[in-house]
C-alpha cells in the first residue's frame, strides 16, 4: 500500500484574519496542550530575541489543515500575536516547528 503524505497548505500570515476557527480546542490530551504552550513560549522568545521564524500548524473551522511561517511576537491565554499584527487562536494550533 502506498501512502501519499501531503503537507498542510502554506498561507501568508496576512490571510489569517479572513479565516474562521472553532472555539473547541483541537488538542484533547493535557500533555499535548502543555507541549503546545511550551512551544509557543519558546517561539515567542525566539521571535523577540532573534526575530526567528517558526511554522505554526493549525486547523480552520471547516477542518482544513494549514500552516504559516512567521514570527510570534506575543501570546496570551487565548491567542498568539504574529509579526503582522494578526492573531491566531491557540485552540486551533496543533503544532509549532522550529528550524
Amino acid at each position: 500500500m502506498e501512502y501519499i503524505i501531503t503537507s498542510p497548505e502554506l498561507i501568508e500570515k496576512e490571510l489569517i484574519p479572513n479565516l474562521r476557527f472553532n472555539r473547541e480546542d483541537i488538542l484533547v490530551s493535557p500533555e499535548d496542550k502543555k507541549r503546545r504552550q511550551y512551544d509557543i513560549h519558546r517561539a515567542t522568545l525566539l521571535g523577540n530575541a532573534y526575530h526567528g521564524k517558526v511554522d505554526i500548524f493549525f486547523m480552520t473551522a471547516d477542518g482544513e489543515q494549514k500552516r504559516v511561517n512567521t514570527t510570534i511576537w506575543d501570546y496570551d491565554k487565548e491567542y498568539v500575536i504574529l509579526k503582522s499584527g494578526s492573531s491566531l487562536p491557540i485552540a486551533a494550533i496543533n503544532g509549532v516547528e522550529f528550524y
